[in-house]
């Protein structure tokens, strides 16, 4: 995300997002106009934060295109949504979001529709599921960014001390296997639980999958306490937080913190999206990937997940917008984002390019997972506040489930019925 670069002539404690020559700061008017993006930062690390990235985008999007500055402001991931709620509450809007989710936002008539700040050509290129992902009640306003999907995490080296021959595909086999690390391989988390606000949504619902569970049912309707989803969180706190087999408290580690100990060695095994890759490289950890255990097998559907733009309409700069966003979203840009995090792309040619090109073996088994994906209900106007409960204090449903979830599921219907 980007903070907003002023023209000299501006005063720098000037809030909103108005250009220096009047009107609405269009360059209509003749005067140039700042775009503020703010962007989720996907690094792990100084050296390979978001901010560069989008520096260098905004860079060259302005020697193209002289009147339109654009203002780089990356947060991370624990901060991004607060950030931006208050922004907009505060009435410093930014031009363009990229984050984790947009409902909340066309709920209250915030956004541009998709249609609006993206050219044809840019709107054609979008893979398609993940365009309509970006729907709500059949209109596009959600601009899919990047893709993943999860599976789990092994190494290699842990599991040949521990005597494990094979990546456990159920929830007893994964016990099983954690016990041999922690018996016979001394200062490793057999497990890394991360159950922290960074992403206590993206862990709950894979283990929640795993016992036939998930956030809503087949009409639409939140179902964060049903049976199948307590019997995962049980089975978690008898089997992993209580016989220490995994981090002491869970629900305050983040994905971060999982990450980073996997990519170190410290643990044996995680779930994990394809930017662990380039991490566990790094670390020279010979790591597996396989399908995400299940209570009784391998999940044939795991955890997809794809971040979102979205354009405001709070200053009036459509045009430069659209000008903006086909411009990140050309191959270039876009190829370049997904190869820096191994993350996987949402638009066809930057698809067809990372399957091509042979650079990519790696991401295989990921691509192979994102069809069977199940994601977030993105469409529903209430998942972003719901989705901040659940980050908030999910992950405490490892010490006391049908408490937790019950709690989190009146939220949610408190969420409905508001909106």
């Amino acid at each position: 995300m980007k903070k907003r670069v002023f023209v000299a002539a501006c005063t720098l404690g000037v809030l909103t997002l108005t250009a220096c020559g009047g009107g609405d700061g269009g360059a209509s008017d003749g005067g140039d106009v700042t775009l503020k993006l703010v962007a989720a930062d996907y690094g792990d690390k100084a050296s390979n934060s978001s901010t560069a990235y989008w520096k260098d985008v905004a860079e060259r999007f302005t020697a193209a295109n002289p009147t339109i500055k654009v203002d780089v402001q990356v947060v991370n991931w624990n901060d991004i949504d607060a950030q931006a709620k208050t922004m907009i509450q505060s009435g410093n809007v930014p031009d363009v979001l990229q984050t984790g989710g947009y409902a909340d936002k066309v709920a209250d008539d915030l956004l541009y529709k998709a249609d609006e700040v993206l050219s044809e050509k840019t709107r054609a290129n979008l893979i398609d599921s993940f365009a309509k992902a970006g729907e709500v009640d059949g209109t596009q306003y959600g601009i899919p960014f990047v893709s993943s999907a999860r599976a789990l995490f092994y190494n290699k080296a842990v599991f040949a001390k521990a005597g494990v021959t094979e990546a456990p595909k159920t929830w007893a086999e994964l016990r099983a296997a954690a016990e041999k690390v922690k018996a016979k391989v001394p200062g490793v988390t057999p497990y890394a639980l991360p159950l922290g606000p960074e992403e206590a949504q993206g862990e709950s619902l894979i283990w929640e999958l795993g016992s036939g569970g998930g956030f809503t049912d087949a009409q639409g309707a939140y179902t964060l306490n049903s049976p199948a989803n307590i019997e995962a969180f049980s089975w978690l706190k008898t089997n992993l937080v209580e016989p220490g087999l995994t981090y002491a408290n869970p629900a305050t580690t983040d994905r971060k913190t999982a990450f980073a100990d996997f990519a170190a060695g410290k643990t044996a095994m995680l779930n994990g999206h394809p930017s662990l890759i380039q991490m566990s490289k790094d670390g020279k950890v010979d790591y597996g990937v396989a399908p995400i255990p299940g209570k009784d097998g391998a999940l044939a559907s795991t955890l997809g997940v794809a971040d979102w733009m979205m354009a405001f309409k709070d200053n009036g700069h459509k045009e430069e917008i659209r000008k903006f966003l086909d411009f990140a979203y050309s191959k270039e840009n876009t190829l370049k984002f997904d190869e820096m995090y191994n993350l996987m792309p949402v638009t066809e040619d930057t698809l067809q390019e990372m399957t091509s090109n042979g650079k990519h073996k790696d991401l295989e088994p990921f691509f192979a997972l994102l069809p069977k994906a199940v994601f977030y209900p993105l469409g529903d106007t209430t998942w972003d506040a719901v989705s901040a409960e659940i980050k908030k204090s999910g992950g405490t449903a490892v010490n006391d489930p049908a408490k937790v979830l019950g709690e989190l599921q009146k939220k949610a219907e408190a969420a409905v019925a508001d909106q």
